[in-house]
Protein backbone atom coordinates (compact mmCIF):
# COMPACT_ATOMS: atom_id res chain seq x y z
CA UNK A 1 0.00 0.00 0.00
CA UNK A 2 1.02 3.60 -0.96
CA UNK A 3 1.97 5.53 2.21
CA UNK A 4 -0.01 8.66 2.93
CA UNK A 5 3.24 10.68 1.85
CA UNK A 6 3.58 9.22 -1.54
CA UNK A 7 -0.41 9.68 -2.18
CA UNK A 8 -0.09 13.44 -0.88
CA UNK A 9 2.21 13.21 -4.15
CA UNK A 10 -0.42 12.65 -6.57
CA UNK A 11 -2.92 13.98 -4.60
CA UNK A 12 -4.35 16.50 -7.00
CA UNK A 13 -4.50 15.18 -10.51
CA UNK A 14 -2.02 13.30 -12.39
CA UNK A 15 -3.30 15.70 -15.68
CA UNK A 16 -1.54 18.41 -14.25
CA UNK A 17 1.59 17.28 -14.63
CA UNK A 18 0.99 16.75 -18.00
CA UNK A 19 -0.01 19.68 -18.16
CA UNK A 20 3.39 21.40 -16.72
CA UNK A 21 5.28 18.92 -19.53
CA UNK A 22 3.18 20.62 -22.39
CA UNK A 23 4.38 24.27 -20.90
CA UNK A 24 7.89 23.14 -20.81
CA UNK A 25 7.92 21.57 -24.16
CA UNK A 26 5.11 23.52 -25.77
CA UNK A 27 7.68 24.03 -29.13
CA UNK A 28 8.94 20.42 -29.18
CA UNK A 29 5.43 18.19 -30.29
CA UNK A 30 7.69 15.05 -30.66
CA UNK A 31 8.07 15.59 -27.25
CA UNK A 32 4.90 16.58 -25.44
CA UNK A 33 3.02 13.86 -27.43
CA UNK A 34 6.09 10.99 -25.99
CA UNK A 35 5.88 12.46 -22.15
CA UNK A 36 1.95 12.48 -22.29
CA UNK A 37 1.99 8.92 -23.26
CA UNK A 38 3.81 8.01 -20.67
CA UNK A 39 2.85 9.73 -18.06
CA UNK A 40 -0.68 8.93 -18.74
CA UNK A 41 -0.22 5.59 -18.28
CA UNK A 42 2.18 6.38 -15.20
CA UNK A 43 -0.45 8.08 -13.65
CA UNK A 44 -3.86 6.28 -14.42
CA UNK A 45 -4.51 4.78 -11.66
CA UNK A 46 -4.72 8.04 -9.97
CA UNK A 47 -6.19 10.30 -12.97
CA UNK A 48 -9.67 8.23 -12.03
CA UNK A 49 -12.47 9.93 -14.06
CA UNK A 50 -10.46 13.67 -14.42
CA UNK A 51 -10.78 15.58 -17.69
CA UNK A 52 -6.97 16.55 -18.58
CA UNK A 53 -6.65 20.23 -18.55
CA UNK A 54 -9.57 21.84 -17.25
CA UNK A 55 -10.22 23.35 -13.59
CA UNK A 56 -7.30 23.57 -11.04
CA UNK A 57 -5.44 25.80 -13.38
CA UNK A 58 -8.59 27.26 -15.25
CA UNK A 59 -10.16 28.41 -11.87
CA UNK A 60 -6.72 29.38 -10.63
CA UNK A 61 -5.88 31.61 -13.49
CA UNK A 62 -9.28 33.18 -13.39
CA UNK A 63 -9.55 33.94 -9.69
CA UNK A 64 -5.88 35.66 -9.70
CA UNK A 65 -7.29 37.72 -12.95
CA UNK A 66 -10.33 38.93 -11.68
CA UNK A 67 -9.25 39.98 -7.87
CA UNK A 68 -7.05 43.22 -10.20
CA UNK A 69 -10.31 44.61 -11.43
CA UNK A 70 -11.27 45.01 -7.61
CA UNK A 71 -7.66 46.66 -6.67
CA UNK A 72 -8.55 50.93 -6.60
CA UNK A 73 -6.85 52.84 -9.18
CA UNK A 74 -3.52 53.60 -7.93
CA UNK A 75 -2.97 49.45 -7.74
CA UNK A 76 -4.26 48.94 -10.95
CA UNK A 77 -1.98 51.00 -12.87
CA UNK A 78 0.84 48.48 -12.07
CA UNK A 79 -1.61 45.06 -11.62
CA UNK A 80 -3.35 45.61 -15.08
CA UNK A 81 -0.23 46.14 -16.80
CA UNK A 82 1.21 42.67 -15.84
CA UNK A 83 -2.70 41.12 -15.89
CA UNK A 84 -1.26 38.13 -17.93
CA UNK A 85 1.73 37.33 -15.75
CA UNK A 86 -0.87 37.01 -12.74
CA UNK A 87 -2.92 35.03 -14.80
CA UNK A 88 -0.87 33.12 -16.41
CA UNK A 89 1.80 32.15 -13.21
CA UNK A 90 -1.62 31.67 -10.74
CA UNK A 91 -0.72 27.98 -11.60
CA UNK A 92 2.78 27.93 -10.67
CA UNK A 93 2.15 26.43 -7.03
CA UNK A 94 0.73 23.43 -8.51
CA UNK A 95 3.54 23.06 -11.10
CA UNK A 96 6.35 22.83 -8.28
CA UNK A 97 4.23 20.82 -6.10
CA UNK A 98 5.80 17.66 -7.15
CA UNK A 99 8.74 18.86 -7.54
CA UNK A 100 9.73 20.68 -4.40
CA UNK A 101 10.29 19.97 -1.41
CA UNK A 102 8.03 21.57 0.98
CA UNK A 103 5.41 22.92 -1.71
CA UNK A 104 2.72 20.50 -1.42
CA UNK A 105 1.49 20.84 2.44
CA UNK A 106 1.00 24.75 1.33
CA UNK A 107 -1.89 23.39 -0.93
CA UNK A 108 -4.27 21.88 1.91
CA UNK A 109 -5.02 21.14 5.68
CA UNK A 110 -6.43 17.76 6.90
CA UNK A 111 -8.39 18.95 9.84
CA UNK A 112 -9.24 15.30 10.93
CA UNK A 113 -5.74 14.89 11.88
CA UNK A 114 -6.37 17.54 14.95
CA UNK A 115 -9.71 15.91 16.45
CA UNK A 116 -13.22 17.32 16.64
CA UNK A 117 -13.57 21.52 15.92
CA UNK A 118 -9.53 21.23 14.92
CA UNK A 119 -10.06 24.74 12.78
CA UNK A 120 -11.52 26.61 15.64
CA UNK A 121 -8.83 25.21 18.22
CA UNK A 122 -5.65 25.73 16.26
CA UNK A 123 -2.68 28.12 16.88
CA UNK A 124 -3.34 30.88 14.19
CA UNK A 125 -0.04 31.46 14.06
CA UNK A 126 2.66 29.46 12.61
CA UNK A 127 5.21 30.04 15.13
CA UNK A 128 2.79 28.44 17.94
CA UNK A 129 1.32 25.69 16.06
CA UNK A 130 5.08 24.86 15.84
CA UNK A 131 5.25 24.86 19.48
CA UNK A 132 2.56 22.69 20.24
CA UNK A 133 3.00 20.35 17.16
CA UNK A 134 6.35 20.44 15.56
CA UNK A 135 7.22 21.12 12.23
CA UNK A 136 7.04 17.67 10.55
CA UNK A 137 3.51 16.96 12.20
CA UNK A 138 2.09 20.12 10.63
CA UNK A 139 3.87 19.43 7.34
CA UNK A 140 2.14 16.21 7.16
CA UNK A 141 -1.21 17.54 7.91
CA UNK A 142 -1.41 20.31 5.72
CA UNK A 143 -0.02 24.09 6.14
CA UNK A 144 -2.76 26.64 3.92
CA UNK A 145 -3.91 28.85 6.39
CA UNK A 146 0.06 29.49 7.77
CA UNK A 147 1.33 29.45 4.14
CA UNK A 148 -0.93 32.43 3.64
CA UNK A 149 -0.13 34.03 6.34
CA UNK A 150 3.88 33.65 5.39
CA UNK A 151 2.83 34.94 1.80
CA UNK A 152 1.06 37.86 3.12
CA UNK A 153 4.47 38.85 4.33
CA UNK A 154 6.24 38.43 1.73
CA UNK A 155 4.02 40.92 -0.30
CA UNK A 156 3.58 42.98 2.34
CA UNK A 157 7.92 43.53 2.03
CA UNK A 158 7.91 43.24 -1.92
CA UNK A 159 5.69 46.64 -1.78
CA UNK A 160 8.13 48.15 0.76
CA UNK A 161 11.44 47.38 -1.39
CA UNK A 162 9.05 48.19 -4.35
CA UNK A 163 10.48 45.13 -6.28
CA UNK A 164 8.22 44.78 -9.56
CA UNK A 165 9.51 41.03 -10.20
CA UNK A 166 9.04 40.19 -6.20
CA UNK A 167 5.61 41.93 -5.69
CA UNK A 168 4.46 39.90 -8.98
CA UNK A 169 5.78 36.24 -8.01
CA UNK A 170 4.33 36.58 -4.79
CA UNK A 171 1.10 38.25 -5.74
CA UNK A 172 0.38 35.12 -8.49
CA UNK A 173 1.50 32.94 -5.36
CA UNK A 174 -0.92 34.28 -2.63
CA UNK A 175 -3.58 34.27 -5.20
CA UNK A 176 -2.94 30.45 -5.43
CA UNK A 177 -2.73 29.60 -1.67
CA UNK A 178 -5.96 31.53 -0.78
CA UNK A 179 -7.96 29.77 -3.30
CA UNK A 180 -7.01 26.09 -2.57
CA UNK A 181 -7.92 27.56 1.16
CA UNK A 182 -11.52 28.05 -0.19
CA UNK A 183 -12.01 24.62 -1.63
CA UNK A 184 -13.82 21.87 0.85
CA UNK A 185 -11.99 19.07 -0.49
CA UNK A 186 -8.91 20.70 0.50
CA UNK A 187 -10.09 20.64 3.98
CA UNK A 188 -10.28 16.85 4.61
CA UNK A 189 -8.04 13.32 4.58
CA UNK A 190 -11.02 12.24 2.51
CA UNK A 191 -10.12 14.78 -0.59
CA UNK A 192 -10.84 12.75 -3.06
CA UNK A 193 -13.66 10.81 -1.81
CA UNK A 194 -11.24 7.38 -1.23
CA UNK A 195 -12.38 7.10 2.01
CA UNK A 196 -16.16 7.36 1.59
CA UNK A 197 -16.19 5.16 -1.87
CA UNK A 198 -16.69 8.20 -3.74
CA UNK A 199 -13.65 8.43 -6.03
CA UNK A 200 -12.84 11.34 -8.44
CA UNK A 201 -14.89 13.66 -6.39
CA UNK A 202 -12.16 16.14 -6.37
CA UNK A 203 -12.18 16.86 -9.98
CA UNK A 204 -15.86 16.67 -10.27
CA UNK A 205 -16.56 19.40 -7.56
CA UNK A 206 -13.76 21.42 -9.15
CA UNK A 207 -13.59 20.43 -12.75
CA UNK A 208 -16.64 18.95 -14.29
CA UNK A 209 -19.11 21.81 -12.52
CA UNK A 210 -17.31 24.65 -13.61
CA UNK A 211 -16.40 23.27 -17.24
CA UNK A 212 -20.31 23.40 -17.65
CA UNK A 213 -21.55 25.94 -15.52
CA UNK A 214 -19.09 28.84 -15.29
CA UNK A 215 -20.25 31.04 -17.75
CA UNK A 216 -23.61 31.31 -15.04
CA UNK A 217 -21.81 32.29 -12.23
CA UNK A 218 -21.58 36.67 -11.50
CA UNK A 219 -18.33 37.07 -11.05
CA UNK A 220 -18.84 40.78 -10.48
CA UNK A 221 -17.88 41.89 -6.59
CA UNK A 222 -16.95 44.83 -5.25
CA UNK A 223 -13.91 46.88 -4.26
CA UNK A 224 -10.97 45.51 -2.61
CA UNK A 225 -11.22 45.89 1.17
CA UNK A 226 -8.56 46.31 4.11
CA UNK A 227 -8.16 43.56 6.22
CA UNK A 228 -6.79 43.93 9.66
CA UNK A 229 -6.90 40.64 10.66
CA UNK A 230 -5.65 38.61 8.26
CA UNK A 231 -4.48 35.79 10.19
CA UNK A 232 -7.80 34.97 10.96
CA UNK A 233 -9.18 35.81 7.61
CA UNK A 234 -7.13 33.02 6.69
CA UNK A 235 -8.87 30.59 8.82
CA UNK A 236 -12.11 31.99 8.28
CA UNK A 237 -11.89 30.93 4.64
CA UNK A 238 -10.61 27.04 5.77
CA UNK A 239 -13.47 27.42 7.96
CA UNK A 240 -16.07 28.26 5.58
CA UNK A 241 -15.12 25.71 3.18
CA UNK A 242 -14.86 22.97 5.64
CA UNK A 243 -18.30 23.82 6.57
CA UNK A 244 -19.59 22.73 3.22
CA UNK A 245 -17.79 19.64 3.04
CA UNK A 246 -20.74 17.45 4.03
CA UNK A 247 -22.65 18.63 0.98
CA UNK A 248 -20.11 18.26 -1.20
CA UNK A 249 -19.94 14.43 -0.19
CA UNK A 250 -23.82 13.65 1.01
CA UNK A 251 -25.39 15.23 -2.59
CA UNK A 252 -23.01 13.34 -4.72
CA UNK A 253 -23.94 10.24 -2.26
CA UNK A 254 -27.66 11.31 -2.63
CA UNK A 255 -27.43 12.21 -6.76
CA UNK A 256 -25.95 8.57 -7.12
CA UNK A 257 -28.51 6.93 -5.25
CA UNK A 258 -31.73 8.46 -7.52
CA UNK A 259 -30.14 7.70 -11.07
CA UNK A 260 -28.93 4.54 -12.75
CA UNK A 261 -25.25 3.56 -12.38
CA UNK A 262 -25.19 3.14 -16.35
CA UNK A 263 -26.03 7.17 -16.52
CA UNK A 264 -23.44 8.42 -14.18
CA UNK A 265 -20.58 8.59 -16.61
CA UNK A 266 -20.61 9.48 -20.29
CA UNK A 267 -17.71 9.24 -22.60
CA UNK A 268 -16.41 12.42 -24.23
CA UNK A 269 -13.62 13.69 -26.99
CA UNK A 270 -11.26 15.92 -25.43
CA UNK A 271 -8.41 16.89 -28.20
CA UNK A 272 -9.20 13.72 -30.10
CA UNK A 273 -8.91 11.80 -26.72
CA UNK A 274 -11.89 10.14 -25.08
CA UNK A 275 -12.26 9.82 -21.59
CA UNK A 276 -14.64 8.81 -19.24
CA UNK A 277 -16.18 11.38 -17.39
CA UNK A 278 -19.82 12.35 -14.94
CA UNK A 279 -22.06 12.74 -17.77
CA UNK A 280 -24.00 15.86 -18.24
CA UNK A 281 -27.31 14.48 -16.55
CA UNK A 282 -25.52 13.63 -13.68
CA UNK A 283 -23.71 16.53 -13.34
CA UNK A 284 -26.71 18.87 -13.48
CA UNK A 285 -28.47 17.25 -10.56
CA UNK A 286 -25.17 17.32 -8.40
CA UNK A 287 -25.19 21.52 -9.95
CA UNK A 288 -28.84 21.61 -8.43
CA UNK A 289 -28.54 20.21 -4.90
CA UNK A 290 -25.44 22.24 -4.38
CA UNK A 291 -26.87 25.59 -5.07
CA UNK A 292 -24.25 27.23 -6.82
CA UNK A 293 -21.81 26.29 -3.93
CA UNK A 294 -18.66 26.06 -6.62
CA UNK A 295 -19.75 29.69 -7.49
CA UNK A 296 -20.13 30.84 -3.87
CA UNK A 297 -16.77 29.98 -3.36
CA UNK A 298 -15.02 31.29 -6.31
CA UNK A 299 -16.80 34.27 -5.61
CA UNK A 300 -15.29 33.88 -1.85
CA UNK A 301 -11.82 33.39 -3.71
CA UNK A 302 -11.95 36.46 -5.60
CA UNK A 303 -12.92 38.65 -3.01
CA UNK A 304 -10.44 37.45 -0.46
CA UNK A 305 -7.28 37.59 -3.25
CA UNK A 306 -8.59 41.18 -3.75
CA UNK A 307 -8.16 42.19 -0.36
CA UNK A 308 -5.06 40.93 0.54
CA UNK A 309 -3.32 42.66 -2.39
CA UNK A 310 -5.04 45.40 -1.03
CA UNK A 311 -4.06 44.98 2.19
CA UNK A 312 -0.48 44.45 1.62
CA UNK A 313 0.27 47.48 -0.54
CA UNK A 314 -1.26 49.42 2.47
CA UNK A 315 0.46 48.21 5.28
CA UNK A 316 3.44 48.83 2.49
CA UNK A 317 2.76 52.52 3.06
CA UNK A 318 1.17 52.45 -0.07
CA UNK A 319 4.03 53.11 -2.24
CA UNK A 320 3.43 54.74 -5.90
CA UNK A 321 3.43 51.76 -8.38
CA UNK A 322 3.26 54.46 -11.03
CA UNK A 323 6.87 54.00 -11.75
CA UNK A 324 6.41 50.67 -11.92
CA UNK A 325 4.04 50.11 -14.72
CA UNK A 326 6.99 50.67 -17.07
CA UNK A 327 8.35 47.29 -15.93
CA UNK A 328 9.17 44.70 -18.64
CA UNK A 329 11.16 41.24 -18.13
CA UNK A 330 14.23 41.78 -19.28
CA UNK A 331 15.91 38.28 -21.82
CA UNK A 332 17.66 37.07 -19.00
CA UNK A 333 14.83 37.19 -16.54
CA UNK A 334 12.86 35.38 -18.76
CA UNK A 335 15.46 32.68 -19.71
CA UNK A 336 15.87 32.08 -15.93
CA UNK A 337 12.30 31.57 -15.13
CA UNK A 338 12.01 29.37 -18.39
CA UNK A 339 15.43 27.36 -16.82
CA UNK A 340 13.29 27.27 -13.14
CA UNK A 341 10.39 25.70 -14.73
CA UNK A 342 12.13 23.14 -16.26
CA UNK A 343 13.84 22.28 -13.62
CA UNK A 344 10.61 21.52 -11.78
CA UNK A 345 9.81 19.23 -14.40
CA UNK A 346 13.30 17.57 -14.35
CA UNK A 347 12.38 16.42 -10.45
CA UNK A 348 9.14 15.35 -11.53
CA UNK A 349 10.34 11.99 -11.67
CA UNK A 350 12.17 11.69 -8.34
CA UNK A 351 9.11 12.68 -5.79
CA UNK A 352 10.09 11.28 -2.68
CA UNK A 353 8.15 10.96 0.33
CA UNK A 354 8.37 14.05 2.66
CA UNK A 355 9.86 11.41 5.23
CA UNK A 356 12.76 11.16 3.50
CA UNK A 357 13.97 14.49 2.65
Amino acid sequence: MLSKSILQNFRFKTYRIIFCVSEVFKHKKWAVKSIFIFLFLLGAPFIGYNSPFIWGFWAHQRINRLAVFSLPPEMQVFFKKHLNYLTENAVNPDKRRYAVVGEAPRHYIDAEAYGDSALYKLPLYWNEAVKKYGEDTLALNGTVPWAIQQYKSQLTEAFRQRNPQRILRVAADLGHYIADANVPLHTTRNYNGQLTGQEGIHAFWETRLPELYAEEYDMFLGSAEYEKKTALRAWQAVRQANAALDSVLQFEKNASLQMKPELKYALEDRNGVVIKTYSREFAKKYHQMLDRQVERQMRASVKMVSDFWFTCWVDAGQPDLGPLASFEWDKAEKEQEEKEKQNWFQRLFKVRSENEN
